[in-house]
């Protein structure tokens, strides 16, 4: 099982966030794959595959980082991207504590040196990356494209700044790749551990889970 941690944006700030993106997402036109926003989320932690066997254990896991950590008011805020393929929408807030909650939800220490909250909203399309390959494989510097680059997409969002909302639990969730819409991947919930709330019993002298 391909295994996560996240955040999930209520539908208020979802909502907010598609009337922001409808005017960026008319001038693209096919250059980018955009994201169901049914299954927008900030990515707290990435365990990746797992066998099912250390699900619970994640999930002791997550309740026992979460159960110390106070909710937190964050809001979506700007925008960038990784490496010109990869748009995403920026937190703002109280990012420190959403940082320190990142960091314990974590079992990987490279991972949390590397971290930044964001919320991936598109990616190039198929068709936009074969049009790429195929103007590097001619030699021309020139992409032929089905719309503005990346960049200016992030120059138009930079502004954005959405209503807060209280991130008030920590979602372990699963990722099926190739069964969402559009062919991306499909997220199913397989436990709610919430910020502030009691952490979940374990056996007698049991510390945290390491799962493999």
């Amino acid at each position: 099982m391909r295994l996560f941690a996240a955040a999930y944006p209520p539908r208020a700030a979802r909502e907010h966030l598609v009337r922001a993106l409808s005017e960026v997402r008319a001038m693209t036109g096919t250059s980018l794959r955009w994201g169901d926003p049914e299954q927008w989320h900030v990515t707290l932690a990435f365990y990746g595959d797992q066998p099912e066997g250390a699900v619970p254990d994640l999930e002791e896991h997550l309740h026992a980082v979460a159960s110390p950590s106070p909710p937190l008011r964050v809001g979506l805020r700007g925008a960038g991207s990784f490496g010109g393929t990869t748009l995403w929408m920026g937190l703002g807030g109280e990012t420190t504590g959403l940082a320190d909650l990142m960091r314990v939800c974590s079992l990987d220490p490279d991972e949390r040196a590397r971290q930044r909250a964001h919320l991936t909203v598109a990616r190039l399309s198929r068709t936009e990356r074969s049009r790429r390959a195929a103007q590097r494989r001619r030699g021309s510097r020139v992409f032929a494209r089905g719309g503005p680059e990346l960049a200016d997409v992030v120059r138009a969002l930079s502004v954005y700044d959405g209503p807060e909302w209280t991130v008030g639990e920590v979602r372990l969730m699963s990722s099926a790749l190739g069964e969402g819409r559009s062919g991306g991947a499909l997220h199913r919930e397989i436990a709610r551990c919430p910020l502030g709330g009691p952490a979940a019993p374990g056996p007698p002298g049991q510390g945290h889970p390491r799962p493999r």
